[in-house]
């Protein structure tokens, strides 16, 4: 069960692991295609935010974001491996932060091929967090190890 176990969470987190690796080697003075992907969607979640707050919000640079997402996807993938609940609570927050930016669904009409498109993608990550949070759930409601007792002898007179 052990490796079946540890072979299953290599499994998953190769797809973390792999897709913070091709950032690695793609990014560049500019940040790469993942900032060039993500500055217009940035950009359009400060404006909303800015609507939402009523006042100016700081600039993100994005190639900081690129940055942390390849932080938080390499080394949340490394530890969770090592059946880490840190490298599974790493993935979960980057998943969380950026689902609904990288896969905004929302932003088209139903019968637009970008719907399509990217919904299957949201959904995806929706199951990547929901397996996440099935792996935190297990490891704090099955004890590590379990002790047995030991039969008590009888005492001969």
């Amino acid at each position: 069960m052990g490796f079946f176990s540890f072979l299953g969470r290599l499994l998953f987190a190769s797809l973390f692991i792999l897709s913070a690796w091709q950032m690695f080697n793609d990014f560049g003075d500019d940040g790469g295609p993942a900032a060039k992907e993500l500055a217009p969607k940035f950009v359009l979640y400060q404006r909303y935010l800015e609507h939402l707050i009523g006042a100016e919000v700081p600039k993100i640079d994005v190639k900081h974001v690129v940055l942390a997402s390849m932080a938080f996807k390499g080394l949340g993938g490394i530890l969770f491996v090592f059946g880490s609940t840190t490298g599974a609570y790493l993935l979960l927050y980057y998943l969380a932060i950026m689902t609904p930016v990288l896969h905004d669904f929302y932003n088209y009409e139903t019968d637009d091929p970008k719907f399509h498109a990217v919904l299957p993608d949201f959904v995806q990550s929706l199951a990547l967090f929901g397996a996440l949070l099935f792996f935190i759930g297990m490891k704090t409601v099955l004890p590590r190890k379990v002790i047995k007792k030991k039969p008590l002898k009888a005492k001969t007179t």
